[in-house]
């Protein structure tokens, strides 16, 4: 029986892998092709899940970029009505600064004038008072020359230590 093959054995083990075979192939193989189809659709979904955040992530993105473009476009909008409006403010500062200096320097020179007014008219009121008092001592004194003289040098000296 060494060499010889035994045939009932070799069909009982073939009748035992065929009956192997088709058990597995009934409750084994269909129960894993089932689950590893599972497995593969699920994997797919989740492919397909991230596809589609990836697009709404793109879309968030591309909505932000145009977002931060608004904002910086009304930012720089903003900037430049104040740069605007800080320029009309100063340029309204420095118009009336130069109104008020006019109107000082109008003042001032008003205020000048008025006191050279005053000073011509005191200058007049003690030429007057000088005259007179010059004319007085002359017709007290006698006229002649070398006194005239004398009192026209004193009235040059009074006048002179007036100024």
């Amino acid at each position: 029986m060494n060499g010889l093959i035994d045939v009932r054995q070799v069909l009982t083990q073939i009748l035992g892998f065929l009956l192997m075979v088709w058990i597995l192939r009934r409750y084994a193989w269909g129960p894993l092709m089932a689950l590893l189809d599972e497995r593969r659709n699920a994997i797919a979904g989740e492919f397909e899940e991230a596809k589609r955040l990836q697009v709404e992530a793109e879309a968030s993105k591309s909505r932000f970029e145009q977002e931060m473009r608004s904002i910086d476009a009304h930012a720089r909008q903003k900037l430049n009505e104040a740069v605007t409006e800080g320029q009309k403010v100063a340029a309204e500062i420095k118009t009336q600064a130069q109104h008020e200096a006019q109107a000082r320097l109008q003042r001032a020179e008003d205020e000048i004038e008025r006191e050279r007014e005053k000073a011509k008219e005191t200058l007049k009121d003690q030429v007057i008072h000088m005259s007179i008092r010059t004319a007085e001592k002359i017709l007290r004194q006698k006229l002649d020359d070398p006194a005239q003289r004398k009192l026209v040098s004193e009235f040059v000296d009074e006048v002179g230590a007036v100024k």
